[in-house]
């Protein structure tokens, strides 16, 4: 009987370390969800307009004060409303304005802006 509890106790010893390292560790990550995706479509590219030479030159010598406007003005976007344009007199499908000291073509049906220079 002795030999047969000191084989269990031998057993116990010899197996205890065995089970002491089999261990399981279980992490639990999480996946943020994705944030919702807009879809937001691009701006149509502004069409490209040939100013005729004629009105170039009657907008260059043109001498109307300049209008101060805080952003740049882009082509293709619209001249803002605080902007007064004016029509040309020979061509009335095109008009101008100074702003920012940079001379403006616009289309004065949309307001679009077709050309800025100086």
């Amino acid at each position: 009987m002795r030999r047969l509890v000191a084989l269990a106790g031998l057993a116990t010893l010899i197996a205890t370390p065995v089970l002491a390292q089999t261990t399981t560790t279980t992490i639990v990550t999480q996946e943020p969800a994705p944030a919702a995706v807009v879809a937001v479509p691009a701006p149509a590219p502004a069409a490209v307009v040939a100013v005729p030479a004629p009105v170039r030159t009657y907008v260059t010598q043109q001498s109307i004060p300049s209008v101060t406007y805080e952003r740049q003005i882009v082509v293709g976007e619209p001249l803002p409303q605080a902007v007064e344009y004016h029509v040309i007199p020979d061509n009335d499908g095109y008009a101008y304005a100074v702003v920012n000291g940079q001379r403006v073509i616009v289309d004065p049906q949309t307001r679009s802006v077709i050309e800025v220079y100086d």
